[in-house]
């Protein structure tokens, strides 16, 4: 059965070029799909949870209660004309499965899924998600990252390679970015400084690292890592 929200008697429900769908409005799904929405993102929220649906109700462009695992009932939801679709589903690997695999069959041009696990995320890969994302996963190194040293944020962007933002290790205040040779010595590149006082600035070879500024360095992700713990 599906029941939709937010749409009036006999509309039929289209999915817009920069429109995207969201099945899964669990903790992950449901910020996600706000945040979409914060960022001006029509959005359709796909669940199974009355409780959950009548919770989003309002908040997002559209909202439904209905099994995604159902090929019939994600066509008549136009799902197969999305371009983008987010598999949200955490506490039903069998539905998350399923569903990412009917979304495959559309030909939907880009899937994205979460993974509760690395055997989660390794049976979507082999099936050919085009993004596996592990937010608990993710969110917990970013916080331990944090909590270990001077690392303020960090970000995995795939292929061992990770873009940090940090304060600088106590050898290098006072040097120039050209001096710190961070690249030849550290095999990181710094590639932006935010002074106390202003924003972010691509820095230069003669940019000074003073104490108090935050930089943004990248490189290989465990190189990374050990900048940010001052080694």
């Amino acid at each position: 059965m599906v029941r939709l929200r937010g749409l009036g008697t006999g509309e039929r429900l289209a999915a817009e070029a920069d429109s995207v769908a969201v099945i899964g409005l669990g903790r992950f799904g449901s910020a996600l799909a706000l945040e979409l929405m914060a960022s001006d993102t029509d959005v359709l929220g796909i669940d199974t949870s009355e409780e959950l649906v009548q919770g989003m109700n309002g908040r997002l462009t559209h909202v439904v209660r209905a099994d995604s695992t159902q090929e019939e009932t994600l066509r008549e939801l136009s799902i197969p004309d999305f371009e983008r679709v987010v598999v949200a589903i955490g506490s039903d690997l069998e539905a998350s499965i399923l569903t990412a695999s009917l979304l495959l069959e559309f030909g939907v041009p880009q899937v994205w899924a979460k993974a509760v696990s690395d055997q989660h995320g390794a049976i979507l890969r082999r099936l050919g998600v085009h993004n596996v994302v592990y937010p608990e996963k993710d969110m917990g190194r970013r916080i331990a990252h944090r909590v270990r040293g001077n690392l303020q944020d960090f970000v995995e962007l795939g292929d061992d390679f990770a873009a940090v933002r940090t304060r600088p290790p106590a050898d290098l205040v006072g040097r120039t970015v050209a001096e710190a040779r961070t690249r030849d010595s550290r095999g990181v590149t710094i590639t932006a400084i935010k002074r106390p006082d202003g924003g972010w600035h691509h820095c230069t070879t003669d940019s000074v690292i003073g104490p108090d500024d935050l930089l943004l360095v990248t490189g290989p992700t465990r190189k990374a890592e050990r900048f940010a713990s001052g080694r």
